[in-house]
């Protein structure tokens, strides 16, 4: 099977580049009708356009901005009165006052709800199909449909029910969508494989999804609950059992290196489960790397116009629940994912002449070092190495500004300018792409071994089992080795409040903490910027382009409460 992994994805990428960002039209998907084609060629073309449009999914603008910039984890002010404006949209989701106008809202929507419909495609067309991996496919886009109801059911509260094509789907909710979502993944999981990943589906995958779905019933189920969630017992044993599953197989294991699990070329990462394939621009577009930096940090020498945009930075309630936990201690030096220094002349001001170059990981705070640039290109030493120092506020045209990150952002004029907020450099720039800046190669986890240790740590605590829970928590800690810094356990009382603490320490800006914080109890809670409790904004508006294009089937898709 691994042989056909790449010309598949190929497929996948040339679709999304034909297309770009305007409306796919769904029956070029029908393969069936080209010929000259084998069967195979058929059944790639088919199961190909199932994932085709995962990477645009988890662009910075949709997913990853429903997920972080809604939570008390990542905030985008209007940097300088002239960057990030856009409407007021990233303002109003941080403070949860989003609209179902929402153009961010809507392009996820639209996302999810067309890849929904390509799954539906791909079944429907490949039944009829004789090559011998037609059973398998048919298995993935079956899953791919659940996933992608899961995504919706997460984010809008809706799941969509539909076999045939030319069919009206049906809405379901609360805990039929849950069952329906459920009984979809354990109709595939027998027939999966686990050698196809980690940008397809595979039994990994399926018990990931599974053990989260599980994870998060009581929620979905209820999803206004009052106080806190109606967790099952059943749940959580089938959140250990899956986790459990993936544990035991063998195949996975917990990176040294914790931003090794993030950099360009991590495909073959043995934490991934279950990732968003973007090996050599396989639909391009992700800008994880370069969105939370400043304009005038620069990563890549071979790039002298690939810099950050001036994003989002972390909330200052998000970096107290580092500081605040290993003070005295600096978090940069009490834990390893915390941040990681690549730069040497923070610590040796000596060295301002470099050969390699990579940029700092991690949250990055203070006076910012890096390559200067200066008419377009990287100034340099006299022995022809790259010259680090300083940065300044040049591309802001404030060439005497420097870059400093402060802990302090909010929505005023000062907390907007270019450098508030300490920044994430999470994500490796791209070192093979055609820009550097444009296509994130780096794989975006989905499910990862980390998740799942935590997750059954989750379920271990909530059936009262906190020492087994401590146990996972550990592991997870003690396993980033790699650097200087070395990881300490956690020791005591293990509580949810620090379990949840500890999720956010190991899987910010992972596009987890939306969901995190509901699960926990916490999204209606007050941060930086953000005081509405409104527990309607648990969920996102359904797009108000959705509910007019629905318009002829009275009552078919009702608004979400509180839009």
């Amino acid at each position: 099977m691994k042989k056909n992994i790449i010309p598949l994805f190929a497929i996948a990428a040339l679709l999304a580049t034909a297309t770009g960002c305007t409306k796919l039209q769904e029956n070029v998907l029908d393969e069936s009708s080209v010929t000259g084609q084998t069967e195979k060629q058929i059944a790639d073309g088919l199961i190909a356009p199932v994932y085709a449009r995962l990477p645009n999914i988890y662009q910075h603008t949709t997913y990853f901005a429903l997920q972080e910039i809604s939570t008390d984890e990542a905030i985008l002010p209007y940097r300088g009165g002239t960057d990030w404006g856009d409407n007021g949209i990233y303002l109003s989701l941080h403070k949860h006052e989003t609209a179902s106008t929402d153009p961010n809202v809507r392009d996820t929507w639209n996302l999810i709800t067309q890849e929904i419909s390509r799954a539906i495609t791909a079944i429907s067309s490949l039944k009829t199909n004789t090559d011998p991996n037609v059973k398998l496919y048919i298995a993935e886009a079956r899953g791919m449909r659940a996933f992608y109801n899961l995504l919706s059911l997460d984010l809008f509260g809706v799941v969509f029910v539909k076999d045939d094509p030319g069919a009206t789907s049906t809405i379901i909710r609360g805990t039929e969508a849950v069952d329906y979502i459920k009984s979809e993944l354990l109709a595939v999981e027998p027939v999966l494989d686990n050698t196809t990943g980690p940008g397809r589906l595979t039994k990994a995958g399926v018990w990931g999804l599974l053990a989260r779905l599980h994870l998060n019933a009581a929620a979905y189920r209820d999803i206004y609950y009052s106080g806190t969630p109606a967790f099952k017992a059943e749940d959580m044993d089938e959140v250990i059992k899956y986790c459990d599953k993936i544990t035991a197989s063998g195949q996975y294991a917990l990176a040294a290196d914790y931003f090794s699990i993030f950099n360009d070329n991590n495909h073959d990462n043995k934490e991934l489960v279950f990732a968003v394939d973007q090996r050599a621009d396989l639909n391009g577009h992700n800008r994880l790397a370069y969105f939370s930096l400043s304009g005038d940090q620069f990563p890549l020498p071979a790039f002298p116009a690939a810099n950050g945009t001036d994003g989002p930075a972390i909330t200052p309630d998000f970096y107290r629940s580092w500081a605040n936990t290993y003070a005295p201690v600096d978090p940069a030096a009490a834990d390893p994912r915390f941040y990681k220094q690549n730069i040497s002349i923070y610590t040796n001001p000596g060295d301002s002449c470099v050969t390699d170059f990579n940029i700092d990981r991690g949250i990055l705070r203070g006076q910012q070092y890096g390559l200067i640039r200066q008419n377009g290109v990287f100034v340099k030493c006299p022995d022809g190495k790259f010259k680090v120092g300083k940065l300044y506020n040049a591309t802001r045209n404030r060439p005497t500004q420097p870059v400093i990150f402060t802990e302090a952002v909010d929505f005023t004029t000062a907390g907007s300018d270019y450098s508030t907020g300490f920044r994430v450099e999470k994500y490796e720039f791209s070192r093979k792409s055609v820009s550097g800046r444009n296509f994130g190669e780096a794989d975006i986890a989905i499910i990862r071994l980390a998740d799942v240790y935590l997750m059954r740590a989750e379920a271990k605590l909530r059936k009262n089992d906190a020492a087994g829970a401590l146990l996972d928590v550990n592991t997870v800690r003690m396993s980033r080795t790699a650097y200087t810094v070395k990881p300490a356990p956690l020791t005591g009382t293990l509580t949810l409040d620090i379990l949840f603490r500890e999720r956010g320490f190991e899987l910010y800006w992972e596009m987890q903490r939306r969901t995190d914080m509901i699960r926990f109890g916490k999204y209606e809670g007050t941060w930086t910027e953000k005081n509405n409790t409104d527990k309607n904004k648990r969920l996102f508006p359904i797009p108000q382009t959705a509910i007019d294009g629905a318009s002829n089937l009275p009552g078919y898709l009702k608004q979400n409460p509180g839009y």
